[in-house]
């Protein structure tokens, strides 16, 4: 089938190159000319602007949009919208906020125009695993272009979440409970490495629990992968941004008065990750010190 494409990033290129493997036809567009080039040299079509890749789709269009969440998106978007036909499709297979995903399906309907959101997961890997797709949008175009699903995804790997939305809307809570599991490994982690009088191999650890465990997954993969090249994580900063997904399913928590205190601790400790020097910590030492004269380090 007629694909196209816009963001050639790690995960839009990969897309890109499974499809094409497959067979499909594919249109490529990417802000710069580099990942357009380079797709080109494996078959796909290239287009250096985005009038060229809707011009080169067979209509009615599909149109995959792999750019950052928020302003990004939504400006292409609008870009979109004066230049294509009744009965084309926009796929944001982004990590999208569900809420937008309603407004800009009903904002596109008023333009006779279609709109899907696919949650993506399996990063720079999906290339030869395969990603992980959950989609939300209308059964019937779902099902229309459910080859192009079929081709990212490995055997068992795609679902129809159901309505506009849904898609994103599990891929977050997907993202949420991806947050809780790296928090728990990272925990324990630390705890076998601060007790130094066992001497733990935490490399030796992390392999043997791949087989057999039932703590396994792909994370302890990652994890042992890791600690093999860098025993002691040197050359890391214990530094952990979050891309939005989290926040989210806290949020969502709250709005359906569903408890969630793992997920949501998760997220606090990535924010106080990046707090070396914590304030509230200070506060903390300040008041030990205060009811019972527990002992304080002196900043350097």
């Amino acid at each position: 089938m007629d694909i196209g494409i816009i963001g050639l990033g790690r995960m839009g290129a990969g897309m890109a190159e499974r499809w094409l493997r497959a067979g499909h036809r594919v249109v490529v567009n990417n802000r710069s000319r580099g990942p357009v080039d380079e797709l080109a040299a494996k078959g796909a079509d290239p287009a250096y602007c985005v009038a060229d890749l809707v011009s080169k789709l067979a209509a009615p269009r599909a149109i995959w949009i792999m750019l950052p969440s928020g302003d990004v998106t939504e400006q292409m978007i609008e870009t979109l919208i004066p230049l294509l036909a009744p009965g084309d499709t926009l796929i944001d297979a982004g990590n999208t906020n569900f809420h937008d995903d309603q407004r800009r399906a009903a904002m596109l309907k008023a333009h006779a125009l279609n709109y899907l959101d696919q949650g993506t997961s399996g990063g720079v890997w999906g290339l030869e695993n395969g990603y992980c797709l959950m989609v939300g949008g209308e059964r019937e175009l779902v099902a229309r272009l459910e080859p192009a699903f079929l081709t990212l995804a490995p055997a068992g790997g795609y679902v129809h979440c159901g309505p506009v939305g849904s898609g994103h809307f599990v891929k977050m809570i997907h993202n949420g409970i991806e947050y809780g599991m790296m928090q728990a490994y990272a925990e324990g982690f630390e705890i076998m490495r601060a007790k130094q009088d066992f001497g733990l191999d935490l490399h030796a650890i992390a392999e043997s629990w791949r087989y057999g465990s039932v703590v396994r997954s792909w994370l302890l993969d990652l994890t042992e992968r890791a600690l093999r090249e860098d025993p002691d994580l040197a050359q890391l900063k214990g530094y952990v941004e979050d891309s939005g997904e989290g926040r989210w399913t806290v949020q969502a928590a709250i709005d359906l008065d569903v408890p969630a205190p793992v997920i949501t601790l998760s997220l606090f400790e990535r924010f106080h990750s990046r707090r070396p020097d914590s304030f509230a910590a200070k506060i903390l030492a300040a008041m030990r010190k205060g009811f019972g004269g527990h002992a304080v380090q002196k900043a350097e």
